[in-house]
């Protein structure tokens, strides 16, 4: 289908999604936000892909923050109806059956480090900056920060963050474990595009139990999460790609898997 803010691309077993806005360094409005939605939907249902790399187009900017023109026009109820629509395109993300990278290639800010901290994994520019500076406009954040941001990193560097509205480099990200790593701008496609392809090797279904059985036990207490993890590790044994992968193994040869 045709979009007007993102771009969607496939390699292979992989898909690249652009937020296409760089004359306004890539900031969403609700309509891209609804298209991340749309995409999502389509990536979930479609089974060649087995990696998705989130990354903003240009060289300035992942997503410099939410469209500060756009929200300037809005009542209190359309701000909370935007903040819901915020929410619910990451909460896709975040649930989407197969595992999203961010390629954070510049500013980070706001809207835009929500979306980073949708993703399951995060790499960095050696030049990105991430921060939530909503305070600084007078609101708050409204995509996810206030409940993701403590859950990825200690919670008082979270608040940190969402009180002084303060820039945090690459290496600070990294630092309080934001990002998984920093690389050269010049090479932040090409690691996140290896790392995909690492990932996209393995047999999907278990990378799909994987990621469901993380999520969902960060919600549960550990003995609930484990008996969570059994359960799953039950249903992996009824795929075809646990035959190929043990088999493989033992034949002593690189695995085949179908998804199956």
């Amino acid at each position: 289908m045709g979009w007007n803010n993102i771009l969607l691309e496939k390699e292979n077993e992989i898909a690249v999604l652009t937020i296409n806005r760089p004359d306004v360094l890539n900031a969403l409005d609700a309509e891209t936000l609804q298209e991340i939605g749309t995409a999502m939907d389509q990536l979930d249902n479609d089974n060649e892909v087995r990696v998705v790399i989130l990354t903003g187009a240009g060289s300035k900017a992942f997503v410099a923050g939410a469209d500060i023109a756009y929200m300037q026009k809005l009542t209190p109820m359309e701000a909370k109806n935007f903040s819901r629509i915020g929410q619910k395109a990451f909460s896709k993300i975040e649930n989407l059956s197969k595992p999203v990278i961010a390629a954070i290639n510049g500013f980070a800010l706001g809207g835009g480090c929500e979306l980073a901290m949708a993703c399951d994994i995060r790499i960095a520019s050696d030049n990105a900056k991430l921060g939530q500076p909503e305070v600084s406009l007078g609101i708050n954040a409204g995509f996810g920060a206030t409940q993701r941001l403590p859950r990825l990193v200690n919670p008082g560097i979270a608040k940190e963050m969402l009180f002084t509205g303060d820039y945090f480099s690459a290496e600070r990200a990294k630092s309080i474990g934001l990002v998984n790593d920093v690389v050269p701008a010049a090479e932040l496609m090409k690691y996140c595009m290896n790392m995909a392809k690492r990932i996209a090797a393995r047999a999907p279904i278990a990378v799909q139990l994987t990621k469901e059985a993380i999520n969902d036990g960060l919600e549960m207490d550990l003995e609930k999460g484990f008996i969570h993890e059994a359960d799953i590790f039950g249903v992996a044994f009824s795929t075809e790609d646990r035959d190929e992968g043990f088999a493989s193994y033992l034949d002593k040869r690189k695995p085949e898997f179908k998804g199956k």
